[in-house]
């Protein structure tokens, strides 16, 4: 077990606790901001059409009272003009009827829920993570596809927008089910998405789906047609057949998407030996006092191993050869990891 050294009523540690407050108050005030989406317009437009906004959809999708773990939040933070909050998308992972998947949800708040390079890049970081873990992957889609400006960056190379279905396609092969919720518009490459899961939801009156709406098509046929006609919940229900499920609001297709989940035959396997987990022998709330508020000054990153792993149970490798990267062993919430630490100033 890891022996800590810190002094928890210095100067130095409380100068040190202050000023990583200050910084964690203003992370917190980041993701709150940016959790707003496009803006309060924009929010309100959004749920005159009787939408749930995406967190409120995440929300009663997962099971109550469980905690949802939410990927890149900050996710073109400062890029594009700062007008594409969380790159216009929600990810994480939330446990739905008992099982834990990772869910993607379009925020059509911001610039519609269409696709910048970074909203790309958000998309296919949930993806891997749900394959390297072997969960389900739920699509709340709400998008217009690709923003047209910046298409010229979304397509060009083989970890960009066409790489999405590659891995849906690839998911689906390996028994990770691929399930779509069309809440609101599934335009261009947005409606692939549901045309390649497994099973796939569409709300009457609000989910479209089609590569071209009805400007496009007036303009290359002179044709004059509603979305709800070219490509809405009874075209695609009762004649196309490209969704499986009807459903009459979002609460409804999220209640479906939840009795689908439960009904999945599958379990996650670990692969791991796992034991039962154990907190710290030490305080995590010290963190916050360990790391210098100047950033050249040295600290042992001991003291933090100890208030992260299991029992503060840490077995160090070659301790005393390198002395400037720690390395070892260790259990996180009983799953043995192993962990590669900087120790002193780069």
């Amino acid at each position: 077990m890891l022996r800590s050294n810190l002094n928890t009523r210095s100067d130095e540690f409380a100068a040190n606790a202050a000023a990583m407050g200050a910084l964690v108050a203003d992370l917190r005030e980041k993701v709150a901001t940016v959790a707003q989406g496009g803006g309060a317009t924009a929010r309100d437009r959004h749920t005159a059409r009787g939408k749930l906004l995406p967190r409120d959809r995440v929300a009663a999708l997962i099971d109550p009272g469980s905690p949802f773990l939410e990927f890149s939040q900050l996710a073109a933070y400062g890029l594009y003009g700062g007008d594409v909050p969380a790159a216009g998308l929600v990810t994480g992972i939330g446990r739905v009827s008992g099982k834990e998947c990772v869910i993607v949800a379009n925020d059509a708040t911001v610039k519609g829920g269409t696709y910048f390079p970074m909203t790309v890049k958000k998309h296919l970081r949930a993806q891997e993570i749900a394959r390297k873990n072997n969960l389900p992957c739920l699509y709340l889609v709400d998008s217009g596809g690709a923003f047209l400006p910046m298409q010229d960056e979304i397509f060009p190379d083989r970890e960009h927008f066409g790489r999405i279905f590659f891995n849906q396609a690839n998911m689906s092969a390996e028994g990770i089910p691929q399930i779509a919720v069309v809440m609101g518009s599934c335009t261009a490459g947005g409606a692939y998405v549901p045309a390649m899961s497994d099973e796939s939801i569409i709300v009457r009156k609000q989910g479209t789906i089609f590569l071209g709406g009805p400007p496009l098509v007036q303009a290359a046929t002179g044709e004059i047609v509603s979305a709800e006609d070219l490509g809405g919940a009874d075209v695609h229900a009762r004649t196309s057949g490209v969704v499986d499920h009807y459903a009459r609001n979002d609460h409804h297709a999220l209640s479906i998407c939840r009795r689908i989940v439960a009904g999945l035959n599958r379990e996650k396997s670990i692969g791991l030996t796992t034991k039962a987990p154990e907190p710290p022998k030490y305080d995590p709330a010290e963190l916050h006092g360990i790391i210098p508020a100047d950033l050249r000054a040295p600290y042992d990153v001991r003291e933090v191993i100890a208030r992260i792993v299991d029992g503060s149970d840490f077995d160090e490798f070659k301790k005393l050869y390198g002395t400037t990267l720690v390395c070892g062993f260790a259990h996180l919430y009983g799953y043995p990891v192993g962990i590669v630490a900087n120790n002193g100033i780069l």
